[in-house]
């Protein structure tokens, strides 16, 4: 966990025979905030704030934690092993309403196509997938994606045979034809698409403002160190302005640490609307509180969780609206 710069206490050594004081101890350093993210087009601009500086220009030391599972990431955050985390609000639900303390600070984007369900080439619809086997992760974004689909069909679960993996062996259970279809986000949409004749069925295009994603943090961190906590919105909006500024260097930056070519990441762009900063603020606003009564509607229904999460204090908009334009 974060622990705050402590400011050390000059010890003396007095004795009766009046010796000399001991050296003052020298001030500790405050330790970096532990900031995680994983394989999203939305998360990857934290690499280009670690690599251009814009961390140490906002006065936040900062710990770059990548994780090539998104859950490792998720239970990271809910166990404080890190301070911050990129996550969607479904699974930030999902902590919350496990008992985790967190709070979102910041709007990193809303997916619009980049999470996706495919399907190979004998199914062309959401229906068709009745008695078929779909692989996704397990109570994270895309499980819930294919279960709004789902529904929208007029199917449930139950209809289909899921199957949990992790993202990335989902993707490669498909290509290899072992599943019928994966729910999956982007790059590991690229992956599954290999499959000759596969297609998305639905993505999450279809159900707009349904997967806003996020830069979470412990409510501990908020408590102890605000100061840290607007260094690190305050480097998010200044990653994005000098992304604009440096499209081509950007895209080299994330295309790497996604580990596809900058032409495969281009292809993403539509599949994800970075929020602007004014964007953010009319989400602190309302539509994130709609989303979260809606979303945790969903996960009770779904059994997904035992209880609706309780939303006192998960949003806290101060930090956005601090943000100078």
């Amino acid at each position: 966990m974060f622990r705050r710069l402590l400011v050390a206490a000059v010890l003396f050594a007095g004795t009766a025979c009046g010796s000399t004081p001991a050296e003052p101890a020298a001030p500790s350093e405050a330790a970096p905030i532990t900031l995680g993210f994983s394989a999203w087009p939305g998360w990857f601009p934290w690499q280009v704030a670690e690599e251009q500086g814009l961390f140490e220009k906002n006065g936040v030391k900062v710990e770059l934690k990548y994780f090539d599972s998104y859950t490792d990431s998720l239970n990271a955050l809910a166990t404080g092993t890190i301070d911050a985390n990129s996550q969607t609000l479904n699974d930030t639900l999902a902590s919350v309403a496990g008992g985790a303390q967190q709070s979102i600070v910041l709007v990193n984007d809303n997916s619009t196509g980049n999470d996706q369900i495919i399907a190979g080439p004998d199914i062309k619809t959401t229906a068709d997938l009745r008695g078929k086997t779909v692989a996704a992760e397990q109570g994270t974004v895309d499980h819930y994606l294919l279960l709004l689909a789902l529904e929208k069909a007029g199917l449930t679960e139950a209809d289909v045979k899921f199957t949990p993996m992790l993202t990335d062996a989902a993707a490669a259970a498909f290509v290899a034809g072992q599943v019928d279809a994966v729910g999956a986000f982007a790059p590991f949409t690229s992956t599954a698409l290999e499959r000759e004749g596969s297609t998305a069925i639905a993505t999450s295009a279809d159900f707009p403002g349904a997967i806003p994603d996020h830069l979470v943090v412990t409510r501990d961190l908020v408590s102890k160190n605000e100061k840290a906590v607007q260094g690190l919105v305050d480097t998010w909006f200044d990653t994005i302005e000098w992304i604009g500024a440096n499209r081509a260097a950007a895209v080299e930056i994330m295309a790497k640490r996604g580990g596809v070519t900058a032409e495969e990441y281009e292809t993403y762009d539509k599949g994800t609307s970075i929020f602007t900063l004014d964007q953010n603020r009319a989400a602190f606003n309302g539509e994130l509180g709609k989303q979260a009564e809606l979303i945790s509607k969903f996960l009770v229904s779904t059994k997904l969780v035992d209880a609706a999460p309780p939303l006192d204090g998960l949003f806290v908009s101060k930090f956005v609206e601090a943000v100078q334009p």
